[in-house]
């Protein structure tokens, strides 16, 4: 294709099918916006979510670690795995890029450019230079060339840009996935595209209220279903009259993912809950309920988090978490001359 398309597009996506999915998306994702406006504490599941969709978004990038490599490194600061600082990396992005909207209200050119910096500090900014391809690593095919030269690039993103923050005709899910669509065939960094591209989908909800918080992400299912992501892509860039197929498939993804959101909000909040219920019964005279949430806010903790989020002395501390121990609640691990203690059945659940 040698003009690319701009917004907005003159295609069909209102057909009985899409609608159809399009009810059943709204219909999960209503019900994920209502169980976390119940949650006692957000934070506690903002944090799960964020980190699960870090690891699951560098998955698609071919980037393996895991949540214990994570959670070791968010305690103790050392650069354990080498795949857990591009991990961290994007879950700063998504911290920083959820602020700029709470900020500004709007999602900007800009926005995007700051949020790949954080993603890829080595390769930051707009390419300027040609050579860039969409390839499917499986097969080594080329997917989709995308824009070469800096100018188009540009003019397509501020294209998109005012599509992403004026009223449109459709509702806001088809909306993500066409201005998903559009980011990624645009392709507008060195590196970075795909990360960058799904945590604007995240926030372009927000922005649109169907959500409350970024606590909707893709990364798992397009993971899962990586070999259609692909085709699809490929299709719709060389006919777009097919992009019903593209919006089909992340109605597809926002239905599949809000269910697994919610089942993971009803198993985390029932094994809190197990949690408190066994340090009430155990250890009564403790805290039960703020060490409760620091464990679970916290899957890998050390004596100095926890007298700071406890707010008590270090043999307190100490006392605490031997006893947390000792009752099967944390599970003790020395890594060089530090202590962590561990949420080993947070963490087993996670992975």
């Amino acid at each position: 294709m040698t003009d690319f398309p701009k917004f907005p597009f003159d295609v069909n996506v209102e057909s009985h099918d899409v609608l159809r999915l399009l009810n059943q998306a709204n219909e999960r994702v209503g019900e994920l916006r209502g169980m976390y406006h119940l949650l006692p504490d957000s934070r506690l599941l903002l944090n799960i979510l964020k980190l699960k969709e870090s690891q699951d978004s560098s998955v698609v990038e071919n980037i393996m670690t895991t949540f214990d490599d994570i959670h070791r490194e968010l305690a103790t600061g050392k650069g354990i795995h080498p795949g857990t600082k591009e991990v961290l990396n994007y879950k700063k992005a998504m911290e920083e890029g959820f602020e700029a909207l709470r900020s500004h209200g709007f999602i900007s050119t800009n926005m995007l450019v700051d949020i790949q910096a954080v993603i890829e500090p080595r390769k930051s900014g707009i390419r300027n230079l040609p050579g860039t391809k969409i390839v499917n690593e499986k097969t080594k095919e080329v997917v989709h060339t995308p824009p070469q030269d800096e100018k188009t690039i540009r003019d397509l993103l501020d294209n998109l840009e005012d599509y992403m923050n004026n009223d449109s005709r459709h509702d806001p899910l088809i909306d993500m996935a066409l201005i998903h669509f559009q980011f990624e065939s645009i392709h507008p960094f060195f590196d970075g595209n795909g990360r960058t591209g799904r945590i604007l989908a995240s926030l372009y909800l927000v922005m649109k209220e169907k959500l409350p918080a970024p606590i909707l992400y893709l990364s798992a299912y397009i993971v899962a279903n990586k070999d259609d992501y692909y085709r699809l892509l490929k299709l719709c860039n060389e006919d777009l009259t097919r992009l019903d197929a593209f919006v089909l498939y992340m109605l597809q993804g926002v239905k599949e993912t809000a269910e697994t959101t919610i089942r993971i909000i009803n198993d985390v909040s029932r094994m809190l809950k197990e949690t408190k219920d066994i340090l009430k019964s155990e250890l009564p005279k403790l805290p039960y309920t703020e060490i409760s949430e620091h464990v679970f806010r916290n899957i890998h903790t050390k004596n100095a988090f926890f007298r700071e989020n406890m707010d008590v002395s270090k043999n307190t501390a100490t006392k605490y978490l031997k006893e947390l121990v000792r009752i099967g609640v944390l599970i003790e691990e020395k890594i060089g001359k530090e202590k962590i203690y561990k949420n080993a059945r947070l963490l087993e659940y996670l992975t």
